[in-house]
Parts: C-alpha cells; sequence; structure tokens
C-alpha cells in the first residue's frame, strides 16, 4: 500500500461531530445511523499520542470489515454499508475522498457498558496477576504457567468500559451485574466463540491471537450485536506464529512495538503524550500493514 498523508482528525463538512474516541470520529446523520471514520490516531496506555500513524485507520477499517463480514453466523453485527460515499444522505455535503477506505456506516446501538474481552494465553495484565495472585480476573490458574504461554482453556475477562481512563478489570459477577445474567451469558459465550473461530483461522496463516476485546451494543428491539471494531491490531494481542517461544514475551504485530518503545523511554505516562519518531511510526504502519496481508489471505 503506497503511503497516504496521515489524517489525524476528520473535518466537520456538513454533519456535527456526535463523538471522537481515541481512534474513531463518530457522526449521527440520522436516528437510525452512525457514519464512523477510524482516523490515524494511536493510543497507548489510555492516551492519544500526538503523531499519527499513516494509513493506520484504513487498515483497521479493512479488517474489520473482514472480521465482521466472515464471523455473521456467530453474531448480527453493526455493518449496512463496509464503505459508503457520497450516494448515502446526498442532501448533506460530508463526503470527501479522504474519507475513503476509513468509513463505515452502521446501525445506531446502545453500547453495553461492560468490554468483553477473552484470552487464549498468559500474558500483558494477566501474566502480572499470575505472578502474584495465580489468577487472571480472579480466576484460578494452574500452578507453573509460564509466560505466553498457552491457558489450558479460553477464558473470558471482562472490563469496565471508560471513554477516557482506564478500564478496570471485573468478575463475571460483576458484569453481569452491570447488564443482566442473560446478556452477560450471551456476550461471553459468543465472545469465547468469535475468538475460538478467528484464533484457528489467524493460526492457519501464521499469527497467533492471544487475546482480543470486543464490545456489544443492543438495538431499539432489544437485539444484543457486535459493534465497533473486532480482531484488529488495536483491539488484539498478535504473535507471529514461528516466533512464539512460551517462557517470555514475544514479538507482535500490533502496537506493543508502540508501547515498548514509550517505555523504554521512561515516559511517566501522564499528559501530555510523547510524539513518537519517524523509525517507530514506520514500523508500526508496517507491522498493521503485514498483519493484514496474512489475516486477509
Amino acid at each position: 500500500m503506497k503511503t497516504q498523508a496521515a489524517m489525524f482528525e476528520t473535518q466537520e463538512r456538513g454533519l456535527p461531530l456526535y463523538r471522537r474516541g481515541k481512534v474513531r470520529d463518530v457522526y449521527k446523520p440520522s436516528d437510525e445511523h452512525l457514519i464512523i471514520v477510524a482516523c490515524d490516531r494511536i493510543s497507548a496506555f489510555d492516551h492519544v499520542l500526538p503523531t499519527p500513524v499513516p494509513d493506520k485507520g484504513r487498515v483497521l477499517t479493512r479488517i474489520s470489515n473482514f472480521w465482521f463480514e466472515k464471523t455473521g453466523h456467530i453474531i448480527a453485527n453493526h455493518i449496512v454499508d463496509p464503505n459508503p460515499g457520497p450516494k448515502w444522505y446526498p442532501d448533506v455535503d460530508w463526503y470527501y475522498d479522504e474519507l475513503e477506505g476509513r468509513t463505515v456506516l452502521v446501525r445506531n446501538a446502545r453500547p453495553l457498558t461492560i468490554e468483553a474481552i477473552v484470552r487464549g494465553y498468559l500474558s500483558g495484565s494477566g501474566w502480572k496477576e499470575y505472578q502474584t495472585l495465580g489468577t487472571v480476573c480472579g480466576i484460578d490458574l494452574p500452578v507453573g504457567l509460564r509466560e505466553s504461554e498457552r491457558l489450558p482453556e479460553t477464558i473470558f475477562t471482562p472490563s469496565t468500559k471508560a471513554d477516557s481512563g482506564h478500564d478496570e478489570n471485573i468478575s463475571f459477577a460483576e458484569a453481569a451485574s452491570a447488564v443482566g445474567d442473560e446478556i452477560a451469558e450471551k456476550v461471553r459465550d459468543t465472545s469465547i466463540a468469535l475468538y475460538t473461530f478467528a484464533a484457528e483461522h489467524a493460526l492457519e496463516r501464521g499469527i497467533i491471537i492471544a487475546d482480543t476485546k470486543f464490545e456489544f451494543g443492543l438495538t431499539d428491539d432489544g437485539e444484543i450485536i457486535l459493534i465497533d471494531e473486532m480482531f484488529t491490531p488495536d483491539s488484539s494481542r498478535f504473535w507471529p506464529a514461528d516466533d512464539y517461544e512460551p517462557g517470555r514475551s514475544q514479538a507482535s504485530f500490533d502496537k506493543q512495538f508502540v508501547r515498548d518503545y514509550l517505555e523504554s523511554i521512561k515516559w511517566n505516562k501522564e499528559a501530555p503524550a510523547p510524539p513518537l519518531p519517524d523509525d517507530v511510526v514506520t514500523k508500526t504502519r508496517e507491522k498493521y500493514l503485514e498483519a493484514a496481508r496474512l489475516l486477509m489471505t
């Protein structure tokens, strides 16, 4: 993919901005629909960095659309049009060329107040907790597991969902208290089914999906659907299978590369976030593109 100019944020043309997340800008042209634009912003440690990664939004959109289509037999999702253009809402001057490839039209749904996290391997915050307590999000695990080791079985570890600041891991009982038993069970079972399906697909193509997170929403008629993004380098931990070795941290296709850089410069993880040097931006872009190439072959 030829590098295009990075889009840090969208222009408000014809439609007022509905909300701006860490990566995505959202517009609400009607009660029924949302227009979501994946920009090239990148976040780490709960902060949006000042340096965008060119083409990142297009890669995230392409990967998510691929998975939304591939997993429709497991659960419905919010996609109405995976690449909308000026044909939608032609009476509103909202579309411009830079939106191409990074924009989706979706069903408007009320997001659940929890994030659905699925872990197949022992890494990240789960590894840190296991070293101290022998658990991950309160779930007891066997003694003697190593860093990055495959778990005996896939586990569901929900968290709170914060618009800003840090999400907090919660128990399944707490998740059920937040959204109701029936919805929590549906989200858990669907999340594990999605992970199992995608992990098998990815492994055949040389990528281990160590863990991932999903967001779900409720439509006006009470249907639970998948929203936001899925199995992207932003929402998942991707490892190259040919380099995998338990007992250590792993190389990755995701933004762990950016986190490692920020750790190396001893950033205190408080605002303002530091800029990224050109070589880190270039390497990060290459990792995202390689993940897309492998997953979508």
